[in-house]
């Protein structure tokens, strides 16, 4: 059945011509220094880089998990400038190479038929970025991280990696000392977006890495959506996504996050994203992780308000010579605090899907309730998946639930589906879209039709 479950990324290993500028390769004190200096970057944010490249020389590749020893940062470049003029608002100002890439992924389709908000960056550069304008008159702002930095410095200043500190790990302090782009969103107080905001990241050239940074924050009793997409064509070298993604709920608002990663074999996937809940807020994580040939993620939770409450809903997808290990971290430091995860996998030709995650419930967090669920579908024999979950449950007045199913494409549920009148190929799909269901139904494809096309390639039209 190993030919039912092939991924046609066609419309995605499209490279356009390589025209940007770029640093020289590898991450050192003056490559950081050119990146702040190109930026025009107030002095704090400066020192907060050359800060985060020191702690990055101090830290320690991850001694768990994948095997990283095939990534060469020396071979990575950290900085590249597309020819195109940054933060366009319209897509006739786009180069027409870099337009015909999002054209392709359907972004401008998507923005005028059912998005809020699209920012869409290329390389190390946000080039089109626009909200509607009865947001922004409502105090809505959504912009390029960088516009951000010049625009709103005390704002940024306050919140920038207070989530994500950059001590956490090394591919932490990496993107603080080389970040580029990405999104900032504020919500005001009470403001309540109906339609999501969009992002997409595309990584162009060979070796190249990107560092963008989402820095979310939703005021009391707000309410917003956001969407990201990533991708990137395929090449023989390696590499490197280490983006990082931060979200403050503020008591009694709700934050949705939206991905599908998508990137290629040869991309390490490497990103973190963290959330800080206030009380009676709600934080919702749907994660689809596709494509890389190595993936490291873990969305992460604090719920820090009593009566939060986050949810969590993930699903990744191993291929031959793909590693896809993720997974979601909870804690509950409040009272009343409610956490769900529900992480699917589905691994082929020798693929590797791994679950790894924490639920902690701290001490005093009273009436505290978790619940897991882990569901493996295997493919083929030569295929592996992983259940790797840790429990600390420091409050005696607490629940904790946690279920793990294996299974695999049987072949009597093949021939009783073909003895209703399916060939072998619809049997097949129909029994993977009944697995991927509870994921493909909380992902936003009624709104964002470049996330839709993304689930239908790698979930419906390569599985059947």
């Amino acid at each position: 059945m190993s030919e039912v479950l092939t991924i046609n990324r066609n419309k995605y290993d499209i490279a356009s011509p390589d025209t940007s500028s770029k640093l020289p390769e590898g991450l050192s004190e003056d490559v950081v220094r050119k990146i702040s200096q190109d930026k025009k970057e107030p002095s704090w944010m400066l020192n907060h880089r050359l800060k985060c490249f020191k702690l990055f020389q101090q830290l320690k590749m991850p001694s768990w998990g994948p095997d990283l020893g095939k990534l060469n940062l020396d071979r990575i470049t950290f900085y590249a400038k597309p020819n195109a003029k940054p933060n366009s608002r319209s897509w006739e100002d786009v180069p027409e190479d870099i337009k015909k890439t999002f054209d392709r992924l359907g972004i401008p389709e998507a923005e005028r038929k059912s998005l809020a908000g699209v920012g869409a960056q290329y390389e190390s550069q946000v080039v089109y970025h626009k909200l509607k304008k009865e947001l922004e008159d409502q105090g809505v702002i959504f912009l390029d991280m960088d516009v951000a930095v010049q625009k709103h410095p005390e704002l940024v200043q306050k919140y920038f990696m207070k989530c994500v500190p950059p001590s956490l790990h090394k591919f932490a302090a990496l993107h603080g000392a080389a970040w580029s782009g990405g999104t900032f969103l504020y919500v005001p107080k009470g403001v309540k977006i109906e339609q999501p905001l969009q992002a997409y990241f595309r990584m162009n050239a060979a070796r190249m890495g990107q560092f963008e940074h989402t820095l979310i924050i939703v005021e009391e009793g707000a309410q917003v959506h956001y969407v990201e997409g990533c991708s990137a064509p395929v090449y023989e070298e390696a590499s490197l996504h280490a983006g990082c993604v931060e979200v403050f709920v503020k008591p009694s608002a709700r934050a949705r996050y939206s991905s599908v990663e998508n990137w290629s074999k040869n991309t390490y996937n490497l990103n973190t994203k963290r959330a800080l809940v206030g009380e009676s807020a709600v934080m919702e994580w749907v994660n689809g992780n596709l494509g890389s040939g190595c993936t490291m993620l873990y969305p992460c939770t604090v719920l820090k308000g009593d009566n939060s409450k986050c949810e969590n809903i993930g699903i990744a997808f191993a291929n031959q010579d793909q590693n896809q290990d993720t997974g979601m971290k909870i804690y509950h430091l409040g009272k009343n605090t409610k956490s769900t995860i529900v992480s699917k996998s589905i691994s082929k030709n020798g693929g590797i899907t791994t679950y790894r995650g924490l639920v902690k419930i701290a001490a005093g967090a009273t009436g505290s309730k978790s619940n897991v669920q882990c569901d493996a579908l295997m493919a083929d024999n030569k295929s592996q998946s992983n259940t790797i979950p840790y429990l600390e449950i420091l409050e005696p007045q607490s629940e904790t639930e946690h279920e793990a199913t294996v299974s695999k494409i049987q072949d009597d549920q093949v021939y009783y589906l073909m003895s209703r009148g399916l060939d072998r190929q619809q049997a097949t799909q129909l029994i993977v879209s009944g697995f991927i269901e509870p994921i493909v139904k909380n992902l936003p494809i009624e709104y964002a039709v470049e996330l839709n096309r993304l689930i239908e390639m790698e979930m419906e039209d390569t599985l059947g």
